[in-house]
Formats: structure tokens, C-alpha cells, sequence
């Protein structure tokens, strides 16, 4: 009777036995899932977090959540990323409770002006090789075809400049607008109200 019905419904018959299957293997993979889930260090997860996801590798490793999870398991010193500079450094230092050191300068030197990648698309061979190089695909283009950077993405590592046959790549300064300003943070200053509630507290202890 169901094999008849399946001869003579075909489309339905093969549409059913899809879902059917996919229901099977959506729970065997929802079980292992659940099963054998990894769970994460939260201090990496933090200490990756506060890096600045360039993914440019001049930390000695191939990422920034790699370098993270150096620095809280194996004890790696938190000063070897040159585009978060002291800023990222003074923001481990305070997580970790460790003194900020100043930039290791073997690793680089921190940046003033945030830099993107930026192709001279004229001189472009369209060898693919920068896109291939770039950690976070901010380059597209195709075989023989013009390649160009989407400077929303980029991180200004440099890693696609070195593998270019034909130097048609230059590192430019972006220009600070609304969208990249960061106000610095206010310091610590006591005004009068707080020295009037700190002078109440101290006189009952005075009059003791």
C-alpha cells in the first residue's frame, strides 16, 4: 500500500523522505551538539575582547583570539600588539592585575593614525594574491579582474602589501570624523560634593 502510493505520488513521496531524514540527522546533531560542547575560558574571551581584531599576526600568532589565549594560559607577555598599543596594554595590565609595560618594540611600533589598505586599481594584475593574504576578506576582486579594499573592513595590518607582485598597494592615513572620534576618558577628579561627603563621614570617627 505505501509503496504504491510512493509509485504513484514520486515528487511527494522523495519530498517526504527529505524531511524525514532531515529531522533525523537535525536531532543527531543537536544532541552532539549539547554532548560534547567546548566550553570557553571567559578570561580569554575577555582578554580577546579588549585586542583590536586586526588579525595581523605581529604578535607572533596567526590571530588575535590565539594571542589571547597565550597570554592567559601560557603566561605571554600582554605588550606585543602594536595597533592596540598602550592603550590595549594599560586595558590588559587593569583585567589581569598586572603592571603595564610599555610596547615591545621587536613586535612593532604603535601607530598614530589609523591606516587602511588602498589599491592603485589601475596598476592592478588581478592576481588574487593580496586577497588570499588579508585575515578579515576586506579585499574582493577576481582572477584577472580588478581587486579593491573595502575600507569599512580593513584594519590597516599590511599583510596584503608584501605579497603583491606589482606594489600597487599604499597604506593610507584615514581621517578622523565623528565615526572613528573616542573622547578620552575623564580623570578621576574629586569635586566639592564628593569632599563634603567624605568630611561628614570622617567626623563622627573623629569625635569617637
Amino acid at each position: 500500500m505505501i509503496i504504491d502510493w510512493f509509485l504513484s505520488n514520486p515528487i511527494v513521496g522523495a519530498l517526504a523522505v527529505l524531511a524525514t531524514l532531515s529531522l533525523i540527522f537535525g536531532a543527531i546533531l543537536g544532541f552532539a551538539a549539547v554532548k560534547y560542547k567546548v566550553e570557553g575560558d571567559p578570561l580569554v574571551e575577555q582578554v580577546d575582547a579588549l585586542l583590536p581584531q586586526t588579525q595581523c599576526g605581529q604578535c607572533g600568532h596567526p590571530g588575535c583570539k590565539p594571542y589571547a589565549d597565550s597570554i592567559v594560559n601560557n603566561g605571554e607577555a600582554i605588550n606585543h600588539c602594536p595597533p592596540g598599543g598602550q592603550a590595549t596594554i594599560n586595558a590588559l595590565a587593569d583585567l589581569l592585575g598586572v603592571d603595564a609595560p610599555s610596547l615591545d618594540a621587536e613586535h612593532g611600533e604603535e601607530k598614530e593614525v589609523k591606516q587602511v589598505a588602498f589599491i592603485r586599481e589601475e596598476d592592478c594584475i588581478g592576481c588574487t594574491k593580496c586577497i588570499q593574504a588579508c585575515p578579515v576578506d576586506a579585499i574582493i576582486g577576481a582572477q584577472k579582474k580588478m581587486h579593491t579594499v573595502i575600507t569599512s573592513e580593513c584594519t590597516g595590518c599590511d599583510l596584503c602589501i608584501e605579497p603583491c607582485p606589482v606594489d600597487c598597494i599604499d597604506l593610507l592615513p584615514v581621517e578622523t570624523d565623528v565615526k572613528q572620534w573616542i573622547w578620552e576618558k575623564p580623570s578621576p577628579i574629586i569635586i566639592a560634593t564628593d569632599k563634603n561627603n567624605a568630611s561628614e563621614k570622617e567626623t563622627p570617627e573623629a569625635a569617637a
